[in-house]
Order: C-alpha cells, then structure tokens, then sequence
C-alpha cells in the first residue's frame, strides 16, 4: 500500500491564522500598564518635540533623537529619556521598522554622555518598616474608610505588592486557608507572566496589626462578596463599586502617614512594598523566599538595592577591620 503524501508546505488559511496568532502573542509582550507609558512618552513628548522643529516623527532619525536627548537632559533624568528611548524604539518596531534609530551608535554614544553628565542615580523613596506601619495603622480612624485603608497597608506590606496590583485585587482571588490567605492575581506588571500568580499571607502575631483579620473586619463591615476589594469611600460611608485606582493608594498613604505626624516627603504607593522587602530581609528572611512573595526577578537591580539598604550595617565590610 502506497503511503499518502503529506505537503510540507501549510495552507494559505492555515498561514493567515498563524500570522494572526503571531501578533496577537507579539501584542501581548507588553503590559497595559508600559503600554500606557509608551503612549504618553512617545505621543505627549517626543511627537509634539519632533513636529515643532519639522523633524521626522516616524520613521525618526538620530541625529534628531540626539538633538531631542540634549534638549530634554536639562529638565529630565537620565531614567526618564531611557524611557523615552524605549517608547521610540516600541513604535518603530510596530511601524515594522527593521531597525529602530535608538539603537544607532550616535545615539547610544550621546545617551551614555548625558547619564555620565547628569547621573543615573534614582531618587530612593522611604521605605516604610513593621514601626512605621504599626504607626500609621493605629492612627487610622474608625470608620469603615479607616478599616479599609488598614486592610490596605497591612495586606500591601505583608504582600509585598506593587500598587496595581493592591488595587486590581478581586474577592475571587481572595482564598482564605485555615493557615491564612491566598492571594491569586491574573495580571501584573508584566501582564503575561503573571496569569496565576500566588502570594501567600500568614497570621500576624499581634491581632491589632494581623493582616487577615484587617481585611475580614473591612470585608464584613463593607459588605463586600465579589468584585474588587479596595473601593472608594465617600464620606457619607458609601462604596464604589469600583476598586481604587493605583494613583489613589499613594494619596491615601500619604494621608495616613500625615496624621501619624511622619514626614510624607520621601513616601510614595512603593513605600510599602519597598518596606516589607528591607524588614524581611534585615530579619534573615532568604532571598529566595523574598523574591517569592515579591516576584522579583532574580537579576532586579532594585531588588538587590533593597536587599543592600537591610544589610548595609549586619553585613558591612569595615566591620571585619579590627577598630
């Protein structure tokens, strides 16, 4: 019997089909979030800056990226205009440019003077440890926006969660254990590897500060059952029915510290996670096992710097020089 013979070459519907799932996997490389980011660098700055001197938007060329990066270096930092660069370079390669301007050796040569020139060193926020937090949640008022806000620092701390995603929170990914909680996220900061994401949430040891009895007196009180969890509040005590935004967490936050009479200046919505990577790692927690409640990524130049800020005395070498 003849064996049939198999075409190696797909079907043209066949190919349509793989091209369109192509770019639906190359769409999704990017969070909404960067997305968002890109839009606001490459249509708010870069177009507006390009269209007023009648220089070419896209394609770009790079003696006029140069001319951009000198103009911007007075007013921006060096990490703001390498976001720029990467909100350039992520339309180019969407216009199918087979190479994107930013990568030209004048403008990787004029980028590396300017951050010799201005520095590349980010401004730290504070980081909020167990004290501070312990401070800030025994001043929160007893109101149901009070009890929310509580639930709020306390499960954003122990988490070690970025603001999206305390304030992208769901009841559905709420899953209470008789060992704690649960917490399922199905996107984050980088959407695609976060489908699924577990952070887990033991008791605390004092109830007034235990972040799982926080969040169930909010929960009841709010009577809240589905949808986000971190809602508005008005001051009639009514509830959104939407979450909160993630600009709002740090407002909220700033707020709470005020009125523990702390210096709100260097605080931000990051202070938190910030916060609970330096407390646990100044208390021997692992790395490992930090990076597994923060979902940092090994390599994380911020992680490490979080890591050096806990162990900068435990861990000093003019310790070992005998004075």
């Amino acid at each position: 019997m003849d064996s049939p013979i198999v075409s190696l070459t797909p079907r043209r519907q066949d190919l349509e089909a793989l091209v369109a799932k192509t770019r639906a996997l190359l769409a999704n490389t990017v969070s909404p979030a960067t997305k968002r980011g890109y839009a606001s660098d490459f249509f708010g700055d870069w177009k507006p800056w390009a269209e007023s001197h009648h220089a070419p938007v896209l394609p770009a060329e790079p003696e006029w990226i140069c001319l951009y990066l000198a103009d911007r270096s007075s007013t921006l930092k060096a990490a703001t205009l390498a976001r720029r660069l990467n909100a350039i370079s992520y339309y180019h390669r969407q216009a199918n440019c087979l190479l994107s301007p930013t990568h030209h050796p004048l403008v990787r040569e004029t980028f590396k003077a300017i951050r010799r020139e201005i520095g590349t060193r980010q401004k730290i926020k504070q980081a909020l440890l167990t004290a501070d937090v312990r401070k800030i949640v025994a001043c929160c008022p007893d109101t149901l926006a009070g009890r929310r806000d509580k639930a709020l620092y306390l499960i954003s701390f122990a988490g070690m969660l970025r603001r999206e995603d305390s304030a992208a929170l769901s009841v559905a990914g709420l899953h209470f254990t008789p060992e704690g909680l649960v917490l399922t996220f199905d996107h984050g900061k980088t959407d695609q590897e976060s489908r699924g994401r577990e952070i887990a949430i033991v008791p605390g040891v004092d109830p007034t500060t235990c972040p799982i009895q926080a969040l169930r007196d909010y929960l009841d009180a709010a009577q809240i059952t589905s949808g986000p969890v971190f809602r508005g509040i008005d001051q009639k005590g009514r509830v959104s029915g939407s979450g909160l935004h993630r600009d709002s967490i740090t407002y909220i936050l700033k707020r709470a510290a005020a009125r523990a009479g702390m210096n709100v200046a260097g605080i931000a919505g990051h202070s938190l996670r910030s916060g609970g990577i330096t407390t646990a790692a100044a208390n021997g927690v692992p790395e490992y096992i930090i990076r597994r409640q923060s979902h940092h990524n090994p390599a994380s130049r911020s992680f490490h710097r979080y890591i050096r800020v806990a162990e900068r005395f435990t861990k000093n070498a003019s310790s070992g020089l005998g004075l």
